[in-house]
């Protein structure tokens, strides 16, 4: 049975989206993944469409989205917040985790990628935990 998992921020143009790829990526077809934030920018940051195309992920396919837009998916295995703190509204889910994950959203490449690596091993931990 798929695992259906969201990720939020504040945005939806960096952390969030760089999770929903990387459990599409990494969860293949076992893992429904989703991304929103609790105030889109509208856009997916092209430094994390940069950041991604280096694995080879193109993230300039997604789009920045808020709650509203995937509620009708609901309810989730597990919806993952991330810097949001009490902007983050309840969606129906069996788990609720909070990572603390800085938003790189103006720091330079190199920090940026350790940003999205951080995303990328706790997506994994998830993914993992899920089974």
């Amino acid at each position: 049975m798929k695992k259906k998992i969201l990720f939020v921020c504040i945005e939806n143009s960096n952390r969030s989206q760089m999770s929903q790829a990387f459990a599409t990526m990494l969860g293949g077809v076992e893992v429904e993944a989703y991304s929103a934030g609790s105030k889109p920018s509208g856009i997916v940051n092209p430094k994390a469409i940069a950041a991604m195309k280096e694995l080879d992920y193109d993230l300039s396919k997604h789009n920045s989205k808020s709650l509203e837009d995937v509620k009708m998916v609901a309810p989730f295995d597990a919806v993952v917040t991330m810097g949001c703190g009490d902007a983050c509204p309840w969606m129906p889910a069996k788990k609720f985790i909070d990572w603390q994950i800085p938003d790189p959203k103006n720091m330079e490449p190199k920090e940026f990628n350790e940003v999205r690596d951080l995303i990328a091993g706790k997506v994994k931990e998830l993914i993992e935990e899920l089974e």
